[in-house]
């Protein structure tokens, strides 16, 4: 079986020596890039092809949350990794509504951490506790904000930005497709799926499939 190819991208050298030092020693995994920007990060990306990618996202140049745009863009199947040292609501909303596959704290063990690289690669959304807790709060505020209103037909008044991939399985869930089959037609993991379908219902501020539906077909016939 093929190792897990990894690019590793932190503005700090220690940072990036350290964890490629603990990601060698993992039988199933191989550090091909590194990369002290999220410009070189991109640029890693292209040159390597890796599988994942961990990202720091306070960086100089190009910061971790533009080069995860940047990166699922252009690398759609690369799998993102957030880094970062603090637990910021704005940081885990922003990332995970780019395609990135989790929020990582630096001050995990480094156990922790090959452990979440593999979730992740198995299609898994990988969070800290700590995390999971201010996503879902950030979440309850959104749906606080919702639910209130006219149904799905207030969500129009509001600019709801999605991107091209998140578009694409949209469409797909408007067709009645269900998320397996989402990814077998994207040529995506079903964890990848359902990680976009949370993000769509984050965006438009609902908690379940038939109310993103509802929501979904009014922008339609607008």
């Amino acid at each position: 079986m093929r190792a897990m190819r990894i690019v590793i991208a932190d503005d700090q050298a220690l940072m990036r020596e350290g964890l490629q030092t603990i990601l060698e020693l993992q039988p199933d995994m191989e550090v091909v890039g590194s990369a002290e920007n999220g410009l070189l990060a991109l640029e890693a990306v292209h040159a390597c092809k890796p599988d994942l990618v961990l990202l720091d996202i306070q960086m100089p140049v190009m910061n971790g949350i533009e080069c995860t745009r940047r990166i699922k863009e252009e690398a759609p199947d690369t799998v993102v990794l957030l880094l970062s040292t603090f637990a910021e609501d704005r940081y885990i909303v922003d990332g995970l509504s780019l395609g990135a596959s989790g929020y990582l704290l630096k001050d995990m063990e480094g156990r922790r951490l090959v452990e979440a690289i593999r979730d992740a690669s198995a299609g898994k959304l990988m969070m800290p506790a700590v995390i999971a807790a201010k996503l879902a709060a950030n979440l309850t505020r959104l749906s606080a904000a919702a639910e209130p209103l006219d149904g799905a037909s207030h969500l129009l008044r509001r600019e709801i930005r999605l991107t091209e991939r998140e578009a694409e399985v949209s469409r797909l869930m408007l067709q009645g497709l269900t998320n397996k089959q989402i990814a077998k037609a994207l040529f995506m993991q079903e964890g990848t799926v359902r990680n976009y379908v949370s993000v769509i219902y984050s965006k438009i501020g609902v908690s379940d499939r038939a109310k993103a539906l509802l929501a979904l077909k009014e922008m339609q016939s607008i």
